[in-house]
C-alpha cells in the first residue's frame, strides 16, 4: 500500500503501460511465463521523496519474449511510451511529471534457456491527483 501522500507506482505503471502496449503487464512473474509471453515485468526498486507529494521512483523493466528480436522491440515500445507519453499523463490517483532512463535498454541472461530477457531502468516522477 503507498504511504499517504504518495502514489502506487507500480500498480499505476502497470494499468497505464497495459493500455498503450496492450500486451501482460505485472510486477511479479507467473510460474507458466513460457505459456504467456510477451511479457513485461516493473519493479519499483528505489528512489525518494519530498516527505510532501512528490514521488521519485527507479523502476526497473524487464521485457520477456521467445526470441530475442521481438524481446528488444517490445523494450523499444515500452521504452519509448514511457519517454515520450508518460509525462503530463494524468490517471484516477497519479500525475505524472517526468519520466528519463537511467539504463538504457540491455540484454540480460535468464536461467530458462527458452526465453529472453531485456531490461532498463527508469526514473519516474510522479505525485497524487489532489
Amino acid at each position: 500500500m503507498a504511504a499517504v501522500g504518495s502514489v502506487d507506482i507500480e500498480a499505476e505503471l502497470v494499468a497505464w503501460l497495459h493500455a498503450r502496449l496492450t500486451v501482460r503487464v505485472l510486477t511479479d512473474l507467473p510460474a507458466n511465463l513460457a505459456d504467456v509471453l510477451p511479457v513485461i515485468q516493473l519493479q519499483r526498486v528505489g528512489g525518494d521523496d519530498d516527505t510532501l507529494r512528490l514521488d521519485r521512483a527507479f523502476v526497473e523493466v524487464d521485457v520477456y519474449a521467445a526470441t530475442r528480436p521481438a524481446a528488444s522491440a517490445l523494450m523499444a515500445q515500452a521504452r519509448s511510451v514511457l519517454l515520450s507519453e508518460l509525462s503530463g499523463a494524468v490517471t484516477d490517483s497519479a500525475v505524472f511529471t517526468m519520466a528519463r532512463t537511467i539504463a538504457a535498454p540491455s540484454w540480460r541472461s535468464y536461467e530458462n534457456p527458452a526465453l529472453r530477457r531485456f531490461g532498463a531502468s527508469f526514473e519516474i516522477y510522479s505525485h497524487p491527483v489532489s
